[in-house]
Protein backbone atom coordinates (compact mmCIF):
# COMPACT_ATOMS: atom_id res chain seq x y z
CA UNK A 1 0.00 0.00 0.00
CA UNK A 2 3.13 2.22 0.27
CA UNK A 3 3.03 3.01 -3.10
CA UNK A 4 -0.05 4.94 -2.40
CA UNK A 5 1.51 6.80 0.30
CA UNK A 6 1.28 10.92 0.04
CA UNK A 7 3.47 11.81 2.82
CA UNK A 8 6.56 12.65 0.65
CA UNK A 9 4.16 14.84 -1.17
CA UNK A 10 2.50 16.43 1.78
CA UNK A 11 4.89 16.98 4.42
CA UNK A 12 7.04 19.75 2.75
CA UNK A 13 4.13 21.62 2.68
CA UNK A 14 3.08 21.22 6.86
CA UNK A 15 5.07 22.20 10.03
CA UNK A 16 7.31 19.72 10.75
CA UNK A 17 5.20 18.93 14.07
CA UNK A 18 2.21 18.46 12.01
CA UNK A 19 4.15 15.28 10.31
CA UNK A 20 4.67 13.77 13.37
CA UNK A 21 0.85 12.59 13.22
CA UNK A 22 1.53 11.12 9.89
CA UNK A 23 4.54 9.15 10.81
CA UNK A 24 2.28 7.56 13.91
CA UNK A 25 -0.39 6.53 11.28
CA UNK A 26 2.23 5.15 8.87
CA UNK A 27 3.83 2.97 11.68
CA UNK A 28 0.71 1.66 12.99
CA UNK A 29 -0.40 0.83 9.62
CA UNK A 30 3.06 -0.82 8.92
CA UNK A 31 3.56 0.79 5.58
CA UNK A 32 7.03 1.10 6.26
CA UNK A 33 9.80 -0.66 8.63
CA UNK A 34 9.55 0.47 12.19
CA UNK A 35 13.37 1.34 11.97
CA UNK A 36 12.54 4.25 9.10
CA UNK A 37 9.67 5.51 10.49
CA UNK A 38 12.02 5.94 13.95
CA UNK A 39 15.00 7.45 11.80
CA UNK A 40 12.43 9.89 10.05
CA UNK A 41 11.18 11.02 13.70
CA UNK A 42 14.55 11.67 14.97
CA UNK A 43 15.58 13.74 11.92
CA UNK A 44 12.36 16.20 12.36
CA UNK A 45 12.93 16.28 16.26
CA UNK A 46 16.19 17.27 15.58
CA UNK A 47 14.92 21.09 14.68
CA UNK A 48 12.59 21.14 17.98
CA UNK A 49 13.01 21.08 21.64
CA UNK A 50 10.98 18.35 22.10
CA UNK A 51 14.54 16.47 23.45
CA UNK A 52 13.04 14.14 25.74
CA UNK A 53 11.12 12.57 23.38
CA UNK A 54 14.07 12.56 20.55
CA UNK A 55 15.85 10.62 23.61
CA UNK A 56 12.85 8.31 23.91
CA UNK A 57 12.80 7.60 20.67
CA UNK A 58 16.86 7.07 20.18
CA UNK A 59 16.75 4.61 22.94
CA UNK A 60 13.89 2.55 21.20
CA UNK A 61 15.51 2.21 17.69
CA UNK A 62 19.16 1.37 18.66
CA UNK A 63 18.06 -0.70 22.20
CA UNK A 64 19.60 0.69 24.28
CA UNK A 65 19.56 3.33 27.36
CA UNK A 66 22.17 5.39 26.81
CA UNK A 67 22.00 8.11 24.54
CA UNK A 68 24.28 10.46 22.75
CA UNK A 69 26.00 13.32 24.86
CA UNK A 70 25.08 15.91 22.13
CA UNK A 71 21.31 15.04 23.04
CA UNK A 72 21.79 15.83 26.46
CA UNK A 73 24.07 18.68 25.89
CA UNK A 74 20.69 20.23 23.36
CA UNK A 75 18.41 19.59 26.81
CA UNK A 76 20.56 21.61 29.01
CA UNK A 77 20.37 24.68 26.28
CA UNK A 78 16.98 23.95 25.75
CA UNK A 79 15.87 24.13 29.62
CA UNK A 80 18.36 27.26 29.95
CA UNK A 81 16.85 29.02 27.23
CA UNK A 82 13.33 28.53 28.40
CA UNK A 83 14.30 30.04 31.51
CA UNK A 84 15.47 32.98 29.84
CA UNK A 85 12.49 33.58 27.80
CA UNK A 86 9.71 33.04 30.60
CA UNK A 87 11.62 35.63 32.90
CA UNK A 88 11.86 37.84 29.75
CA UNK A 89 8.12 38.02 29.10
CA UNK A 90 6.90 37.16 32.83
CA UNK A 91 5.88 40.91 33.39
CA UNK A 92 3.55 40.83 30.22
CA UNK A 93 2.25 37.51 31.09
CA UNK A 94 1.34 38.27 34.80
CA UNK A 95 -0.45 41.26 33.17
CA UNK A 96 -2.23 38.55 30.89
CA UNK A 97 -2.66 36.37 33.77
CA UNK A 98 -4.96 39.16 35.89
CA UNK A 99 -8.60 39.54 34.13
CA UNK A 100 -8.68 42.75 35.95
CA UNK A 101 -5.84 44.76 34.12
CA UNK A 102 -7.06 42.42 30.94
CA UNK A 103 -9.88 44.57 30.86
CA UNK A 104 -8.45 47.65 30.31
CA UNK A 105 -7.02 46.37 26.83
CA UNK A 106 -9.41 47.96 23.94
CA UNK A 107 -9.71 47.08 20.31
CA UNK A 108 -6.55 50.22 19.21
CA UNK A 109 -3.33 48.52 19.26
CA UNK A 110 -1.68 51.55 19.29
CA UNK A 111 -4.00 52.43 22.77
CA UNK A 112 -2.98 49.28 24.42
CA UNK A 113 0.99 49.76 23.31
CA UNK A 114 0.83 53.47 25.28
CA UNK A 115 -1.29 52.13 28.16
CA UNK A 116 1.16 49.10 28.64
CA UNK A 117 3.93 51.28 28.58
CA UNK A 118 3.06 54.38 30.76
CA UNK A 119 0.96 52.42 33.09
CA UNK A 120 2.92 49.13 33.81
CA UNK A 121 6.33 49.71 32.01
CA UNK A 122 5.66 47.01 29.83
CA UNK A 123 7.36 48.20 26.27
CA UNK A 124 7.75 46.68 22.45
CA UNK A 125 10.97 44.43 24.26
CA UNK A 126 8.50 42.50 26.31
CA UNK A 127 5.80 42.17 23.50
CA UNK A 128 8.86 40.20 21.28
CA UNK A 129 9.56 38.26 24.55
CA UNK A 130 6.43 37.12 24.63
CA UNK A 131 6.37 36.11 21.12
CA UNK A 132 9.37 34.40 21.35
CA UNK A 133 8.30 32.73 24.59
CA UNK A 134 5.30 31.16 22.64
CA UNK A 135 7.19 30.15 19.71
CA UNK A 136 9.38 28.09 22.26
CA UNK A 137 6.85 26.43 23.99
CA UNK A 138 5.40 25.17 20.66
CA UNK A 139 8.84 23.54 19.90
CA UNK A 140 8.39 22.20 23.26
CA UNK A 141 5.47 20.69 22.30
CA UNK A 142 3.58 22.81 24.94
CA UNK A 143 0.66 23.43 22.38
CA UNK A 144 -1.79 24.62 24.89
CA UNK A 145 0.16 26.79 26.45
CA UNK A 146 1.76 28.17 23.07
CA UNK A 147 -2.34 28.88 21.72
CA UNK A 148 -2.76 31.01 24.71
CA UNK A 149 0.18 33.12 24.30
CA UNK A 150 0.03 33.77 20.30
CA UNK A 151 -3.31 34.43 20.88
CA UNK A 152 -2.52 37.15 23.56
CA UNK A 153 0.68 38.06 21.52
CA UNK A 154 -2.01 39.32 18.57
CA UNK A 155 -4.16 41.36 20.57
CA UNK A 156 -0.80 44.02 20.96
CA UNK A 157 1.35 42.80 17.68
CA UNK A 158 1.22 45.76 14.98
CA UNK A 159 3.87 44.25 13.20
CA UNK A 160 1.58 42.47 10.17
CA UNK A 161 4.94 39.55 9.26
CA UNK A 162 4.86 39.07 12.84
CA UNK A 163 0.97 38.38 13.37
CA UNK A 164 0.47 36.20 10.34
CA UNK A 165 3.48 34.37 11.54
CA UNK A 166 1.43 34.15 15.14
CA UNK A 167 -1.68 33.06 13.14
CA UNK A 168 0.04 30.10 11.45
CA UNK A 169 1.34 29.14 15.23
CA UNK A 170 -1.94 29.53 16.32
CA UNK A 171 -3.54 27.14 13.89
CA UNK A 172 -1.26 24.42 14.09
CA UNK A 173 -1.42 24.54 17.80
CA UNK A 174 -5.43 23.91 17.50
CA UNK A 175 -4.76 21.24 14.99
CA UNK A 176 -2.43 19.19 16.60
CA UNK A 177 -5.06 19.71 19.81
CA UNK A 178 -7.58 18.29 17.45
CA UNK A 179 -9.83 21.60 18.96
CA UNK A 180 -11.60 21.48 15.09
CA UNK A 181 -14.03 24.24 15.95
CA UNK A 182 -11.45 26.43 16.63
CA UNK A 183 -8.88 25.27 13.90
CA UNK A 184 -11.89 26.04 11.29
CA UNK A 185 -11.91 29.49 12.63
CA UNK A 186 -8.16 30.38 12.31
CA UNK A 187 -8.29 28.77 8.70
CA UNK A 188 -11.49 31.70 7.58
CA UNK A 189 -9.10 34.40 9.37
CA UNK A 190 -5.96 32.70 7.39
CA UNK A 191 -7.78 32.89 4.09
CA UNK A 192 -9.01 36.01 4.88
CA UNK A 193 -5.53 37.77 5.42
CA UNK A 194 -4.04 35.91 2.35
CA UNK A 195 -6.69 36.81 0.14
CA UNK A 196 -6.61 40.56 1.66
CA UNK A 197 -2.88 40.93 1.66
CA UNK A 198 -0.28 42.78 -0.97
CA UNK A 199 2.72 40.21 -0.60
CA UNK A 200 6.14 40.46 -2.14
CA UNK A 201 5.63 38.50 -5.27
CA UNK A 202 2.53 36.55 -6.38
CA UNK A 203 4.53 33.34 -5.85
CA UNK A 204 4.52 34.17 -2.39
CA UNK A 205 1.00 33.98 -2.37
CA UNK A 206 0.82 31.14 -3.99
CA UNK A 207 3.01 28.92 -1.57
CA UNK A 208 0.87 30.54 1.41
CA UNK A 209 -2.37 29.52 0.01
CA UNK A 210 -0.56 26.05 -1.06
CA UNK A 211 0.48 25.79 2.99
CA UNK A 212 -3.20 26.63 3.57
CA UNK A 213 -5.26 24.13 2.02
CA UNK A 214 -2.30 21.30 3.14
CA UNK A 215 -2.87 22.51 6.80
CA UNK A 216 -6.90 22.71 6.61
CA UNK A 217 -7.18 18.74 5.47
CA UNK A 218 -6.82 17.52 9.39
CA UNK A 219 -9.73 19.73 9.62
CA UNK A 220 -11.62 18.85 6.84
CA UNK A 221 -11.48 15.21 7.21
CA UNK A 222 -12.45 15.82 10.81
CA UNK A 223 -15.25 18.66 10.67
CA UNK A 224 -18.76 17.73 11.08
CA UNK A 225 -19.04 20.25 7.77
CA UNK A 226 -15.05 19.56 6.50
CA UNK A 227 -16.68 17.95 3.23
CA UNK A 228 -18.46 20.75 2.16
CA UNK A 229 -15.44 23.12 3.70
CA UNK A 230 -13.02 21.55 1.31
CA UNK A 231 -14.76 21.68 -1.83
CA UNK A 232 -15.45 25.16 -0.99
CA UNK A 233 -11.97 26.31 -0.57
CA UNK A 234 -10.36 23.73 -3.22
CA UNK A 235 -13.00 24.82 -6.13
CA UNK A 236 -12.45 28.86 -5.50
CA UNK A 237 -10.34 29.78 -8.52
CA UNK A 238 -7.04 30.71 -6.86
CA UNK A 239 -7.11 27.84 -4.66
CA UNK A 240 -7.68 25.30 -7.46
CA UNK A 241 -5.02 27.66 -9.81
CA UNK A 242 -2.91 26.66 -6.58
CA UNK A 243 -3.61 22.81 -6.92
CA UNK A 244 -2.64 22.61 -11.10
CA UNK A 245 0.27 24.56 -10.57
CA UNK A 246 1.79 23.62 -7.08
CA UNK A 247 0.19 20.55 -5.45
CA UNK A 248 -1.44 18.27 -7.94
CA UNK A 249 -1.47 15.58 -4.91
CA UNK A 250 -4.68 17.61 -3.54
CA UNK A 251 -6.81 16.42 -6.33
CA UNK A 252 -7.30 12.91 -4.29
CA UNK A 253 -8.86 14.67 -1.11
CA UNK A 254 -11.36 16.82 -3.38
CA UNK A 255 -11.96 13.76 -5.26
CA UNK A 256 -12.97 11.99 -2.30
CA UNK A 257 -14.76 14.89 -0.70
CA UNK A 258 -16.79 15.16 -3.45
CA UNK A 259 -17.83 11.61 -4.25
CA UNK A 260 -18.99 11.04 -0.58
CA UNK A 261 -20.75 14.26 -0.38
CA UNK A 262 -24.23 13.61 -2.39
CA UNK A 263 -25.34 17.68 -2.30
CA UNK A 264 -22.04 18.77 -4.39
CA UNK A 265 -22.47 16.56 -6.92
CA UNK A 266 -23.21 19.92 -9.27
CA UNK A 267 -19.25 19.93 -9.08
CA UNK A 268 -18.47 17.21 -10.88
CA UNK A 269 -18.58 18.51 -14.41
CA UNK A 270 -16.01 20.57 -13.87
CA UNK A 271 -13.84 17.91 -11.35
CA UNK A 272 -13.68 15.34 -14.22
CA UNK A 273 -12.30 19.01 -16.54
CA UNK A 274 -9.53 19.45 -14.03
CA UNK A 275 -8.91 15.46 -13.73
CA UNK A 276 -8.28 15.46 -17.38
CA UNK A 277 -5.88 18.49 -17.29
CA UNK A 278 -3.74 17.07 -15.02
CA UNK A 279 -3.99 13.36 -15.61
CA UNK A 280 -0.58 13.65 -16.98
CA UNK A 281 1.06 15.17 -13.80
CA UNK A 282 -1.20 13.63 -11.30
CA UNK A 283 -3.14 10.19 -11.12
CA UNK A 284 -4.11 7.80 -8.56
CA UNK A 285 -6.93 5.13 -8.50
CA UNK A 286 -9.51 7.74 -6.71
CA UNK A 287 -8.76 10.56 -9.85
CA UNK A 288 -8.86 7.44 -12.30
CA UNK A 289 -12.39 6.12 -11.29
CA UNK A 290 -13.98 9.26 -12.03
CA UNK A 291 -12.27 9.42 -15.08
CA UNK A 292 -13.24 5.59 -16.48
CA UNK A 293 -16.57 5.88 -15.44
CA UNK A 294 -17.33 9.58 -16.30
CA UNK A 295 -15.30 10.28 -19.55
CA UNK A 296 -14.85 6.28 -21.04
CA UNK A 297 -17.67 5.20 -19.68
CA UNK A 298 -15.42 1.99 -18.99
CA UNK A 299 -17.60 0.20 -16.28
CA UNK A 300 -14.53 -2.79 -15.91
CA UNK A 301 -12.36 0.14 -15.39
CA UNK A 302 -14.02 2.00 -13.13
CA UNK A 303 -15.04 -1.69 -11.16
CA UNK A 304 -11.36 -2.44 -11.00
CA UNK A 305 -10.12 1.12 -9.68
CA UNK A 306 -13.12 0.73 -7.32
CA UNK A 307 -10.63 -1.77 -5.31
CA UNK A 308 -7.90 0.33 -5.76
CA UNK A 309 -9.82 2.60 -4.18
CA UNK A 310 -10.27 1.54 -0.77
CA UNK A 311 -6.17 0.29 -0.65
CA UNK A 312 -5.50 4.24 -1.49
CA UNK A 313 -8.33 5.37 1.46
CA UNK A 314 -7.26 2.73 4.03
CA UNK A 315 -3.64 3.84 3.32
CA UNK A 316 -3.60 7.50 3.79
CA UNK A 317 -3.36 9.34 6.57
CA UNK A 318 -6.51 11.81 6.25
CA UNK A 319 -8.74 9.46 5.29
CA UNK A 320 -7.76 6.39 6.38
CA UNK A 321 -8.72 7.17 10.02
CA UNK A 322 -10.17 4.71 12.30
CA UNK A 323 -13.03 4.09 14.37
CA UNK A 324 -13.39 1.59 17.64
CA UNK A 325 -17.11 0.45 18.65
CA UNK A 326 -17.90 -2.49 20.46
CA UNK A 327 -14.76 -4.08 19.82
CA UNK A 328 -15.48 -3.46 15.56
CA UNK A 329 -13.00 -1.40 13.65
CA UNK A 330 -14.25 1.16 10.96
CA UNK A 331 -13.21 3.27 8.72
CA UNK A 332 -15.97 5.19 7.93
CA UNK A 333 -15.08 7.43 5.25
CA UNK A 334 -14.17 4.44 3.62
CA UNK A 335 -17.48 2.54 3.93
CA UNK A 336 -19.17 6.26 2.86
CA UNK A 337 -16.50 6.11 -0.32
CA UNK A 338 -17.74 2.83 -1.53
CA UNK A 339 -21.43 3.12 -1.02
CA UNK A 340 -21.68 6.49 -2.72
CA UNK A 341 -19.18 5.53 -5.37
CA UNK A 342 -21.34 2.03 -6.41
CA UNK A 343 -24.06 4.59 -6.71
CA UNK A 344 -22.39 6.34 -9.44
CA UNK A 345 -22.03 3.04 -11.07
CA UNK A 346 -25.21 1.97 -10.97
CA UNK A 347 -26.26 5.35 -12.07
CA UNK A 348 -24.41 5.96 -14.96
CA UNK A 349 -25.00 2.25 -16.03
CA UNK A 350 -28.49 3.16 -16.26
CA UNK A 351 -28.78 6.09 -18.49
CA UNK A 352 -27.47 3.70 -20.59
CA UNK A 353 -28.99 0.84 -20.27
CA UNK A 354 -33.05 0.10 -20.04
CA UNK A 355 -32.75 -3.88 -18.90
CA UNK A 356 -30.21 -4.58 -17.06
CA UNK A 357 -28.78 -8.27 -15.78
CA UNK A 358 -28.14 -7.93 -11.59
CA UNK A 359 -25.40 -10.97 -11.84
CA UNK A 360 -23.57 -8.39 -14.42
CA UNK A 361 -24.21 -5.48 -12.43
CA UNK A 362 -23.13 -7.15 -9.05
CA UNK A 363 -19.75 -7.79 -10.34
CA UNK A 364 -19.48 -4.25 -11.38
CA UNK A 365 -20.71 -3.15 -7.98
CA UNK A 366 -17.89 -5.74 -6.74
CA UNK A 367 -20.96 -7.42 -4.32
CA UNK A 368 -22.19 -10.85 -4.64
CA UNK A 369 -25.33 -11.20 -6.16
CA UNK A 370 -27.92 -11.35 -3.27
CA UNK A 371 -26.22 -8.13 -1.26
CA UNK A 372 -26.29 -6.69 -4.96
CA UNK A 373 -30.29 -7.42 -5.28
CA UNK A 374 -30.46 -5.80 -1.31
CA UNK A 375 -28.76 -3.15 -2.41
CA UNK A 376 -30.54 -2.24 -5.96
CA UNK A 377 -34.14 -2.94 -3.92
CA UNK A 378 -33.18 -0.42 -1.39
CA UNK A 379 -31.45 2.18 -3.56
CA UNK A 380 -34.95 1.92 -5.77
CA UNK A 381 -37.49 2.11 -2.78
CA UNK A 382 -35.39 5.17 -1.04
CA UNK A 383 -34.52 7.10 -3.94
CA UNK A 384 -37.94 6.63 -5.84
CA UNK A 385 -36.46 5.66 -9.30
CA UNK A 386 -38.57 4.74 -12.18
CA UNK A 387 -37.23 1.50 -12.22
CA UNK A 388 -37.96 -2.34 -10.81
CA UNK A 389 -36.89 -5.65 -10.56
CA UNK A 390 -37.74 -8.70 -12.00
CA UNK A 391 -36.72 -11.45 -10.03
CA UNK A 392 -37.64 -14.34 -12.59
CA UNK A 393 -34.94 -12.91 -14.99
CA UNK A 394 -32.61 -11.86 -12.19
CA UNK A 395 -32.79 -8.02 -14.21
CA UNK A 396 -33.39 -4.43 -13.03
CA UNK A 397 -36.21 -2.96 -15.56
CA UNK A 398 -36.01 1.11 -16.03
CA UNK A 399 -39.14 2.74 -16.68
CA UNK A 400 -38.47 5.39 -19.46
CA UNK A 401 -37.07 8.77 -17.96
CA UNK A 402 -37.68 10.81 -21.03
CA UNK A 403 -39.79 10.37 -23.99
CA UNK A 404 -38.37 8.20 -26.58
CA UNK A 405 -36.20 10.15 -29.40
CA UNK A 406 -37.97 9.17 -32.00
CA UNK A 407 -40.80 10.37 -30.42
CA UNK A 408 -39.37 13.62 -29.59
CA UNK A 409 -38.69 13.89 -32.69
CA UNK A 410 -42.05 12.97 -34.66
CA UNK A 411 -43.64 15.63 -31.88
CA UNK A 412 -41.32 18.59 -32.53
CA UNK A 413 -42.12 18.11 -36.62
CA UNK A 414 -45.77 17.59 -35.98
CA UNK A 415 -46.86 21.25 -36.55
CA UNK A 416 -44.38 22.04 -38.97
CA UNK A 417 -46.95 21.65 -41.86
CA UNK A 418 -49.40 23.59 -40.04
CA UNK A 419 -46.72 26.51 -39.30
CA UNK A 420 -45.92 26.22 -43.16
CA UNK A 421 -49.59 26.43 -44.58
CA UNK A 422 -49.66 29.73 -42.39
CA UNK A 423 -46.72 31.45 -43.16
CA UNK A 424 -47.34 30.57 -46.81
CA UNK A 425 -51.27 32.50 -46.67
CA UNK A 426 -49.96 35.16 -44.80
CA UNK A 427 -47.10 35.33 -47.89
CA UNK A 428 -49.84 35.22 -50.25
CA UNK A 429 -52.07 37.26 -48.55
CA UNK A 430 -49.59 40.61 -48.02
CA UNK A 431 -48.82 40.37 -51.62
CA UNK A 432 -52.03 40.30 -53.04
CA UNK A 433 -52.52 43.59 -50.67
CA UNK A 434 -49.20 44.94 -52.31
CA UNK A 435 -50.77 44.41 -55.46
CA UNK A 436 -53.88 46.12 -54.92
CA UNK A 437 -52.63 48.79 -53.45
CA UNK A 438 -50.22 49.07 -56.56
CA UNK A 439 -53.37 49.20 -59.19
CA UNK A 440 -54.90 52.10 -57.40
Amino acid sequence: MAQYDLTAAVAPFLDRHLVFPLLEFLQENQLYSDDQILKAKIELLAKTNMVDYAMDIHKSLYHTEDVPQDMVDRRAEVVGRLKVLEESAAPLISFLQNPALVQELRSDQQYNLQMLQERYQIGSDQIEALYQYAKFQFECGNYSGASDYLYQYRTLCTNSERSISALWGKLACEILMQNWDVATEEVNRLKETIDSKSFASPLSQLQQRTWLMHWSLFIFFNHDNGKNGIIDLFFSERYLNAIQTNAHHLLRYLVTAVIVNKRRRNVIKELIKVIQQERYTYSDPVTEFLECLYVNYDFEGAQQKLRECEEVIVSDFFLGKQLSENGFVTIPLRDEFMENARLFIFETYCRIHQCIDIGMLSQKLNMNYDDAARWIANLIRNARLDAKIDSKMGTVVMGTQSPNIYEQIIEKTKVLGQRSYALTSNLILTSAAVTASAAQ
